[in-house]
């Protein structure tokens, strides 16, 4: 019987996610500094949400002892933080969204050598996709950004587009160290997807100052951004911070179905939704923001989202085993 409850959370993280993106590639397309303001506005609307429905101001007992949420805190945090702040290293949206889709190779690597797990040819295969798919859409961006590097500003763009790369790599293994954290405190105390979203929301606010003027510019940034009229009325707002409002907004929508799909379904099932969402995510980044994307970049992410549909055995290997009839009795 479908569960209502996983359709709605997952046509959340659709909707939510997808108009996230754009929000936020609206913003990055006006200031690619903006990562950290982008965060904080984040991180700030969703733990003030979490305070006053889920702690009821801090009433309620946590389930989990909050000492054993510091290590996710911290990982949650500098995932969150370095993944915004990559854009501002000349990190195109579309790269953005196809690496971060590569978050199973992590996965998987980090549970064969953490967790000592064993997958099946068809996942080592769909592993070696993805790899293949992110490597050329990494090379072929290296190579378009070598191609600007002709002077020291371009080789200075190309050494700063490295930086930002590695900062994506760092964040894809943390984040999958912190999926397997995760899963471990569930195992122990139950599954705590509300709990959870507040205490990594709330917790991390003060690691915020140690980015304040580099927020408190941004903020400057989007206050001279163009008025716009509110509701076809004559009250006016800077149009990037309508767009923040929006932006954090869609990521409450987004990150509370993302946090439900953890307490009931698999990891990995939550993943493949999760880079479903990213690859249609792509396309209106390609298409709408005319983001620019060649032949060999396709190639790369039909390999990413190939190799992914191939891991949740959506695309099987080879022809389905039938079941043996007299295990079934």
């Amino acid at each position: 019987m479908v569960n209502v409850n996983v359709v709605l959370a997952i046509a959340l993280v659709f909707i939510g996610c997808c108009t996230n993106v754009v929000t936020l590639e609206v913003m990055i397309k006006h200031d690619r500094g903006a990562g950290n303001l982008i965060t904080f506005a984040q991180f700030l609307l969703i733990a003030v949400e979490g305070v006053i429905t889920t702690s009821r101001f801090f009433t309620k007992k946590s389930v989990i002892p909050l000492q054993y949420y510091a290590l996710m805190v911290v990982m949650f945090f500098s995932v969150s933080v370095i993944n915004n702040y990559a854009l501002n290293f000349n990190i195109s949206m579309p790269l953005h969204m196809v690496f971060r889709a590569s978050s199973l190779v992590a996965n998987m690597i980090l549970g064969i050598l953490i967790l000592k797990k064993t997958y099946t040819t068809s996942k080592y295969v769909s592993i070696l996709l993805i790899t293949i798919g992110i490597s050329v859409c990494t090379i072929m961006s290296g190579k378009s950004m070598q191609s600007q590097s002709d002077d020291d500003s371009g080789s200075n763009n190309f050494t700063t587009w490295l930086i930002g790369i590695a900062m994506l790599v760092f964040a894809l293994v943390v984040s999958a160290l912190m999926g397997i954290y995760q899963e471990r405190l569930y195992k122990q105390y139950g599954k705590q997807p509300r709990e959870a979203m507040l205490w990594t929301h709330l917790m991390p606010l003060p690691g915020f100052y140690l980015l304040y003027s580099n927020i408190v510019h941004q903020a400057q940034v989007f206050s001279q951004s163009e008025p716009v009229n509110v509701l076809n009325t004559d009250f006016q707002v800077p149009y990037l911070w309508l767009m923040l409002l929006a932006n954090a907004l869609t990521q409450y929508v987004c990150i509370s179905g993302v946090f439900y799909l953890t307490t009931t379904l698999p990891s990995l099932t939550v993943t493949l939704v999760v880079t479903l969402r990213k690859f249609i995510s792509l396309i209106f980044s390609i298409f709408f923001f005319r983001n620019p994307f060649t032949v060999y970049h396709w190639i790369g992410t039909a390999c990413v989202f190939g190799g992914t549909l191939l891991f949740a055995d959506v695309l099987p290997l080879g022809p389905r085993a039938k079941p043996d009839p007299k295990k079934t009795q």
